[in-house]
């Protein structure tokens, strides 16, 4: 596309919305003719950034239309159709945005945790210097399935809700750093290693995966996305590529309270699950079945729903007018 052409064969138009944006007051056809401007532009401003990207004339009639917009409705958005935007697509393209890094942390999050068990488990003197040996058998031969019932199904989800999101939120709000989100989920690998190392120290590895298997999938996933959204909004300050720094932070940030939105759905059923489902004397396939589809559930979303999003321009970022436009840059 030749910018310059395009800009000089629209630039009436432009004008006529510059002029009618600035208006105090409208009759009907001047009414009209705001919106017709402004609709056109919005299609005109998507073939610019289509085409050219942040080019100089992108910014310009995205000012417009931003000017435009207030002038005709002071009314936020219908909130239905924002809310079904916002889970149907700017949460599903924001966690496809981390897909791989999601991966990255879940394979490192795992190696680490099955050499801890191996260690503990192969290693007498481990065990004995975590703690006595009969206490540590009563742990595995009661506490640890006995943990799952100590409490109501409603306070037990609720605690655990709590606790998973505290760990995806320090990810999440310490990401910045991109040291923090490493430490929070090497602990937390760390300690689930030792309990499995435990657990076969005492011939009970097939309890330990039975009993976490149900509700574990989705809550490990989750908190392996809440590391990977810290993460990404580290790299954006180190590495922000064409943009500048503060805009890097500025777009990434704002697709990470979309991350955060699938964040709480997800910890909110692994929670259901785990105090509901996980303590039950179900069939161990229909247990763990149950979490099997709600981490299907959850992949389907970031995969499937995200890769449709994505390839029509979502990011998880605020739509072309309410952000503004970029700044253009020499690199």
């Amino acid at each position: 596309m030749d910018l310059d052409a395009y800009s000089s064969a629209h630039d009436a138009e432009w004008r006529r919305l510059d002029e009618l944006s600035r208006r105090r007051r409208f009759d009907g056809r001047a009414a009209d003719e705001l919106i017709d401007g402004y609709q056109a532009g919005a299609t005109q401003l998507s073939q610019i950034t289509t085409a050219a990207g942040q080019a100089p004339q992108a910014a310009r009639l995205s000012v417009l239309l931003s000017r435009a917009r207030l002038r005709f409705t002071g009314a936020a958005a219908d909130p239905v159709q924002a809310i079904s935007h916002y889970a149907t697509r700017a949460v599903p393209a924001a966690l496809y945005g981390i897909r791989y890094l999601s991966l990255v942390v879940a394979m490192l999050f795992i190696a680490v945790g099955a050499a801890y068990a191996t260690w503990v488990a192969t290693n007498p003197d481990v065990v004995a210097a975590i703690g006595d040996y009969e206490s540590l058998r009563v742990y595995a031969e009661q506490e640890f399935v006995g943990y799952y019932s100590a409490s109501s199904e409603g306070v037990f989800a609720t605690q655990v809700f709590t606790n998973n999101a505290w760990i995806a939120a320090q990810c999440v709000a310490f990401g910045i750093t991109g040291l923090w989100p490493p430490f929070v989920l090497f602990q937390n690998a760390q300690g689930v290693g030792i309990s499995a190392g435990i657990m076969a120290e005492f011939d009970r590895l097939d309890v330990f995966f039975l009993s976490i298997l149900p509700h574990g999938q989705l809550e490990l996933y989750a908190i392996f996305v809440a590391g990977a959204a810290g993460l990404r909004i580290f790299w954006a300050w180190v590495a922000p590529g064409a943009r500048t720094r503060l805009q890097a932070l500025a777009e990434d940030g704002r697709a990470l309270f979309a991350t955060v939105g699938g964040l709480v759905a997800a910890l909110a059923v692994s929670g259901v699950i785990e105090g509901f489902v996980t303590r039950q004397e179900w069939p161990d396939v229909i247990r763990i079945g149950i979490g099997t589809i709600a981490l299907a559930a959850f992949l389907w979303v970031q995969w499937g729903l995200g890769r449709r999003a994505a390839l029509a321009g979502e990011t998880g970022d605020l739509d072309p007018i309410s952000r503004g436009a970029r700044v253009v840059v020499a690199d």
